[in-house]
């Protein structure tokens, strides 16, 4: 047995004694009259929980003129209610040692909790107090709209490769404009947003019957139901718009771009081959072969163009990277690989290596000891995940509200470890083709001269 696979045989080992024991999550789901979805995982480990309420609402479903307006808006939900100012979940949650977030993504908008158990009760207040009312001005959606200017600023204009393996990429990739505009937003769709348009939105989207709420850790799902219903219970119902076909088909043709960047310092690269939706059966194929091609160090990309070939100075991706991952979509993605590349090469070379990889396995296959290595680990690093109540109230939400069941998440390792090496030679070959590949090649841009005194 060569080094490589003894160390695969070890991890196996390893991995399989830490996730081979792994019981069920219990998982309680109840439907409020006003549509609200609560679904509850007990777990009596430690006194503390972990909560998140996702609505259904993301980057394809906001207004078209409006690129980032979902993502103001998840700004504008911190900003107070008339009855709870703004910093009053600072004031609750880290007061007491907990933590809170948001964030924005294709198909939905989250915001998620953690803190000791006896904070739930008035978590849930806020929650619903927000989900009721906001405090609407004009005040807080200026300070609001510069926060996410200046996030933009940051994140994207003023920083090296700026995004561009992600809002570029999908703009390249994608045909529907859903699918395709930039959700961080653009500075002049951000200034067109009104109160009225807040408004609006809140009405429409941040409704009971569009949301899933879901609480993890040392509670009693019984009375953790009859106190949503205590405090969301009289929250009215809203008319839900129709949702978007978001479908697309597989492009037909190479797409390519180059950019210059100037921030950087070395050039890059990043690839999006057009992945279809959850309903397909290709689906969790798929993701594994995103971990095959580019889930770290080991990975086949990593040992060709890092170590072997030297072309690349990083690597990364995998589907639909970097915001999310199979459970957190309900449309279509790309798998990506973005990376830096040495600047004596040409960025056509690493593309071309990494074709060639791929073709390989959609003509040869893959070993099945490097496929079950990569299927172990997977399963391991999602069992570490959702070991976090937040992070298990989280997936336990999303995957209710996008995929209909909460109970995928006690499915997922075995639709991930029933992949076989034929599904991977299959899919390999029918979805990372050159001609449903789209690239960018973001070169350094010249430095302007500095005129003579």
């Amino acid at each position: 047995m060569n080094r490589f696979l003894a160390s695969i045989a070890t991890f196996l080992l390893l991995a399989l004694a830490t996730v081979g024991t792994a019981s069920p999550l219990p998982i309680s789901t109840y439907r409020l009259d006003n549509g609200l979805i609560l679904v509850v995982s007990e777990d009596h480990s430690t006194p503390t929980f972990g909560l998140s309420i996702v609505y259904h609402v993301g980057f394809r479903l906001e207004p078209r003129g409006r690129t980032g307006f979902a993502h103001l808006f998840e700004h504008m939900m911190f900003e107070g209610t008339p009855k709870a100012p703004k910093g009053s979940f600072a004031k609750i949650i880290q007061g007491g040692g907990g933590s809170f977030n948001g964030s924005t993504r294709y198909d939905y908008t989250n915001y998620i909790s953690k803190a000791p158990v006896s904070a739930l009760e008035p978590v849930l207040w806020l929650e619903a107090d927000r989900m009721r009312h906001l405090d609407f001005s004009e005040e807080n959606l200026d300070n609001q709209r510069n926060v996410v200017k200046e996030e933009i600023r940051v994140n994207v204009k003023n920083k090296p490769y700026g995004l561009f393996f992600w809002t570029d990429l999908a703009a390249l990739a994608f045909d529907k404009w859903e699918n395709a505009h930039d959700g961080y937003g653009s500075f002049v769709d951000l200034d067109k947003a009104s109160i009225e348009d807040v408004k609006r939105f809140h009405q429409t989207y941040y409704a009971p019957n569009n949301a899933v709420l879901a609480v993890a850790g040392d509670v009693d799902p019984e009375q953790v139901y009859q106190r949503v219903k205590k405090y969301f219970g009289d929250i009215p119902a809203a008319k839900i718009p129709p949702r978007p076909d978001v479908s697309e088909p597989l492009n037909t043709r190479e797409r390519f771009r180059e950019e210059r960047d100037q921030h950087a310092s070395v050039p890059a690269l990043a690839i999006g081959w057009k992945m279809p939706g959850p309903d397909s059966p290709d689906y969790f194929a798929l993701a594994v072969l995103g971990e095959l091609l580019l889930g770290g160090d080991a990975s086949l990309l990593y040992q060709k163009l890092i170590k072997e070939k030297q072309t690349m100075l990083s690597i990364s991706g995998g589907m639909g990277w970097p915001l999310g991952d199979p459970l957190t979509f309900a449309g279509p993605s790309l798998m990506v690989a973005f990376g830096l590349y040495k600047p004596n090469n040409e960025a056509v070379k690493s593309v071309n290596l990494i074709q060639q990889v791929i073709d390989h396995i959609a003509a040869k296959g893959v070993a099945p000891a490097r496929l079950k290595a990569v299927q172990t680990k997977m399963v391991a690093d999602y069992y570490k995940s959702i070991a976090h109540n937040q992070k298990r109230a989280n997936y336990l939400a999303i995957t209710r509200l996008l995929h209909g069941d909460a109970d995928l998440l006690n499915r997922y390792p075995g639709l991930i470890e029933k992949v076989t090496p034929a599904d991977i030679r299959r899919v390999a070959a029918k979805y990372l083709t050159v001609v449903n590949r789209s690239w960018i090649d973001r070169k350094v841009a010249p430095k302007s001269q500095e005129k003579k005194s």
